[in-house]
């Protein structure tokens, strides 16, 4: 609403009272003009339909776990679909004899569609058709066919590559009829212990701008996490002088290459030795720590700065982890599983059997994998005594393209006890951004989980050798999951949210994992190890989260201050917290619904005639991301908005569709009864004599997510309610900050707000609401710069923000805050806010604590007025309600220069301090209560260990181990 300010001249140096007129005409103005003639008509249009009205109460207990049940249902059909791809891939390969020269031709992800320069199709390329998938984000796609995806560093002609493909053409025909059997389904795939990759529809894969594809299957999540049980790592590297140069280059990038095949499910730590033992980081020293996204990249950052000295003595070294894992296991930390060592050197040059012999033999529970760096092989034996005595593997990386192959070496020996047992565990991933989805800018399904297990060789003659064939697995959006706790039955405050069982958060309306550089969006780095506690914090015994990552189903009931308008604004609400575990996954389901609107819920009934009639009205729309009708399960339905689905299975058009009975039910009413608003905006643009000029735009929304906006000057744009400003839209998420922050205000007042907008360049803009969630975009004047006396005049509102002030361009979103606090206690009080966020550090993210100070009026305070101290002078203050408004006189005298002690100053109020060096460390080594996994493969009797890198098993005699100590003793 643009409402036209008068000028005035303050009279005297009386407290503006003139300006205090002002805004109680304008008050006036918008009870007489607006909110009450369109409170009675609505409430005339509820009298009419009175008896068709009831008012029942929410049961959470029973609505957690009917969502619960009902994800516990969709989840079951994608772990239905991985277990039938993993019995075709098995049965494919019994049936399949490896031929060396196998000559197939195959679909080519990279090489489809493209032809050399004599317009013939590219060898293992050719024709392959993609068409627009409205199912996937519009993704050119195949659904009829998958195809393969190799990275670079892998050759596509080679025979383990021929063999694997031509094996799994027969998922071919799994991949389609599961997704006839739940169209549901996004991606699936194979992801191959040689490396192929096999998804599901196909598609055109575009490589870097260097033309490389560096995706590889084998260091996703979803792999590592179903190749092997969890892990407890320790990194040895040889930093001696001997690792200068490219050994050193190769060795960091090994540590790297590890750290990317761990999850949250393991646990890591980093020892650097020469002449003596030091931890990569000395805040994790001595412990393992969780290997989250966040401990793994603060690792890479500190490995960057190794640098070698002195000489090399492994014992230590050794020695200090085995005592770290020992001491794990009798704790009870860790993962509780498998236990290993990763040595990276250039050779092992002293006498280290005794530490074999003291701290892991003869169980040797702890496997030894050994890594030689360089082209030097001197002390191959002795590295590759190492890892045959410790159950281990041996590799030798001598250029940085030998990194990758040999570091997935250790996962196949990881995964022999699961796989000689044929142990088919099903594994959910944390939550992670498609790769493919988020480079192709398709982020409605940015988000994701996977699904996946393993795929074993069930030859007779392999049995002992435990071969892991690959992986399988299907992608669920975490978008499309919490569609099944929908908005409307949850209130205006309420949400839905999920966790794993490390209490790291899947889904949360408060988890923002992109962040903005220039004009990219890119994740942030910590994106997925957001702990339930950062964003729940109001929950400081984190009762709340031990009960959900036990697995515990129960409610809690908490008085939380929550904010709103990217933190600039807070409210003080009572929250009830229902859970429940969500059965054959690791994920637990909590929705909250806060005392008052979130405990009732308003159910009307009329006819689907009268409805459909009101429903088609010009002004009208309904929520975009909310599921009234399913559109997804039909392809010929992927078309169709939201309000088209719901006008078409209304009139019978489409009968197929499945629709939210209860949901068209409210929607339908709330169209009804909303309807005069429509008539009552087309009469204001026509009678221009009975309506202010300065009224711009008027907008309705309610709880089904139904919303009336008419622009009342057509000339005018849209600039408040558009698809990019979500926090004014109802979305998956929240209800509009507009319609929150109404419904908290007590009825019958007016509540103004200027929206976190740029206004530079144009009107200065702010809406009025009031308790019907009627709305208006506004536009406003400032008044007259003339004052008397020098006094300074503003209009603020309940959260300090200025609306109207002296200066035009001090009307903005921005609060206005005082230097010093004194006595002024009792008008403003000002609340921080925690929550996970990041500063820019050079170019390096570091994570931190974001706090949002929001400004609260109390209302109690009438008016209130001070003296503050400026240097040598002093200025007075007032400070008067303006009645039936959230909005707030504040008159400052002007005449003593505070330029040095402002009394107010322009600052958007959002500042992050980073972490002290102990409190990073604290959060980081933390290791609160999770949930592990319910099986562990670590061991199994008829592993063949002698399959350890190398030729064969290496049995270190006595006389040549002393020799080589001896040679090794001559060359340093």
């Amino acid at each position: 609403m643009k409402i036209r300010f008068f000028s005035v001249l303050v009279a005297g140096c009386t407290v503006c009272c003139p300006l205090m007129g002002v805004l109680h005409k304008l008050i006036s103005y918008v009870k007489a003009v607006l909110p009450i003639k369109v409170s009675v008509s609505v409430l005339k249009k509820y009298k009419d339909v009175e008896g068709a009205v009831k008012i029942e109460e929410v049961n959470g207990e029973e609505l957690v776990k009917k969502f619960a049940e009902e994800m516990e249902e969709m989840l079951g059909r994608k772990m239905k679909s991985v277990k039938s791809l993993a019995e075709a891939a098995e049965d494919a390969d019994l049936y399949h004899e490896y031929n060396e020269t196998l000559e197939f031709d195959y679909y080519n992800s990279m090489l489809i569609n493209t032809v050399d320069e004599d317009g013939n199709p590219v060898p293992l390329g050719g024709e392959f058709q993609l068409e627009e998938n409205e199912h996937f984000s519009k993704l050119a796609v195949n659904t009829q066919q998958s195809n393969i995806q190799v990275p670079t560093n892998v050759y596509n002609r080679d025979p383990d590559i021929v063999n694997g493909v031509y094996m799994s053409e027969a998922l071919n025909d799994i991949f389609i009829d599961n997704f006839q059997k739940d169209p549901t389904l996004t991606w699936q795939y194979f992801g191959s212990s040689t490396g192929f990759f096999r998804l599901y529809p196909g598609i055109q894969w575009i490589p870097d701008e260097n033309g490389v594809v560096t995706f590889d299957c084998r260091n996703r999540n979803w792999y590592i996490q179903a190749a092997t049980s969890p892990k407890d790592v320790i990194i040895v590297v040889d930093v001696s002088g001997s690792m200068k140069g490219l050994r050193l280059t190769i060795a960091k990038h090994t540590i790297n290459t590890i750290l990317d095949t761990l999850g949250e499910n393991d646990f890591v730590n980093i020892i650097a030795y020469s002449d003596y033992v030091r931890y990569v980081e000395p805040c994790f020293k001595g412990t393992l720590v969780q290997a989250d996204l966040d401990n793994r990249e603060h690792f890479k950052l500190l490995v960057e700065e190794l640098h070698v000295k002195g000489e090399g003595k492994v014992k230590n070294a050794m020695m200090e982890s085995f005592k770290i894992l020992n001491e794990a296991a009798a704790l009870g930390q860790g993962s509780l599983c498998n236990q290993a060592i990763m040595l990276i050197t250039d050779g092992a040059m002293e006498d280290f059997q005794d530490v074999f012999e003291k701290f892991n033999w003869p169980e040797r529970r702890v496997r030894v994998f050994t890594y030689l760096i360089g082209r030097e092989m001197t002390f191959a034996e002795n590295v590759k005594w190492i890892a045959c005595n410790n159950k281990g593997y041996y590799t030798h990386i001598s250029t940085l393209a030998d990194v990758q192959e040999n570091v997935m070496e250790y996962l196949h020996v990881l995964s022999r006890p699961m796989v000689i047992n044929h142990d088919h565990d099903i594994i959910w991933t944390e939550a992670y951004m498609d790769s493919v989805l988020f480079n192709t800018q398709a982020q409605s399904l940015l988000l994701m989980t996977s699904v996946a297990m393993p795929v074993f060789s069930k030859k007779k003659e392999t049995l002992s050798h435990g071969i892991l064939l690959g992986v399988v697995g299907t992608d669920v959006a975490l978008k499309e999951l919490m569609r099944l706790a929908p908005r409307y039955k949850l209130g205006v405050h309420g949400y839905a949210y999920l966790i794993t069982n490390n209490g790291y958060i899947l889904s949360h309306p408060d988890l923002r994992p992109l962040y903005k550089e220039g004009k990219k969006l890119k994740p942030k780095p910590n994106y997925n190890s957001v702990d339930l506690s950062e964003v729940e914090w109001e929950d400081t015994e984190e009762k709340l989260r031990t009960a959900m990552v036990k697995g515990e189903t129960g409610t809690l009931f908490l008085d939380v201050r929550t904010s709103v308008d990217k933190g600039t604004r807070v409210m003080f609400l009572r929250n009830d917290y229902f859970y429940t575990v969500i059965n054959e996954t690791p994920f637990s389901l909590g929705i909250v619904l806060s005392r008052g609107y979130g405990q009732y819920i308003f159910i009307g009934n009329v006819s689907v005639e009268e409805g459909l009639h009101d429903l088609l009205a010009p002004d009208l729309t309904i929520a975009s991301e909310w599921t009234y009708c399913e559109t997804d399960i039909d392809p010929a339905h992927r078309k169709l908005n939201q309000l088209q689905a719901v006008v078409r299975y209304l009139t019978g058009k489409e009968p197929d569709l499945e629709c939210d009975v209860q949901l068209l039910q409210q929607t339908l009413f709330d169209a009804v009864v909303t309807a005069p608003m429509e008539a009552y905006w087309t009469a204001l643009m026509l009678n221009t004599s009975g309506m202010d000029d300065g009224v711009e735009t008027a907008f309705l929304g309610t709880r089904s997510g139904l919303m009336r906006f008419q622009s009342l000057f057509l000339s005018l744009p849209r600039s408040f309610l558009t698809s990019t400003d979500k926090e004014n839209m109802f979305t998956l998420d929240h209800f509009p900050v507009w319609y929150r922050r109404a419904a908290e205000y007590p009825a019958g007042q007016f509540l103004y707000y200027m929206p976190r907008q740029e206004t530079r360049g144009r009107g200065h803009t702010f809406t009025w609401q009031t308790h019907t969630h009627t709305h208006t975009h506004s536009n406003t004047h400032s008044p007259s710069q003339n004052t008397i006396c020098d006094i300074d005049c503003y209009v603020i509102d309940n959260n300090g923000f200025v609306l109207i002030s002296k200066q035009r361009n001090d009307v903005s979103s921005y609060p206005i805050t005082r230097k010093h606090t004194e006595n002024t206690a009792g008008v403003l009080f000002s609340l921080g806010f925690d929550s996970s966020a990041h500063k820019k550090k050079g170019d390096i993210l570091q994570p931190c604590d974001t706090e949002y100070p929001s400004f609260v009026y109390e209302p109690s305070v009438k008016e209130t007025n001070s003296i503050i101290k400026c240097g040598r002078c002093q200025k007075m203050f007032v400070v008067q309600q303006i009645p039936d408004s959230n909005l707030l006189m504040l008159v400052v005298q002007a005449d003593c220069d505070c330029s040095r002690h402002p009394l107010l100053f322009w600052l958007f109020l959002l500042y992050c301090t980073v972490h002290n060096a102990s409190v990073k460390c604290d959060r980081m080594r933390s290791q609160k209560i999770r949930r592990r996994p319910e099986s562990c493969h670590s061991f199994h009797p008829q592993e063949n260990a002698d399959d350890c890198g190398g030729a064969s098993f290496i049995s270190l005699s006595t006389s040549l181990f002393f020799t080589c100590l001896t040679f090794a003793a001559l060359v340093s």
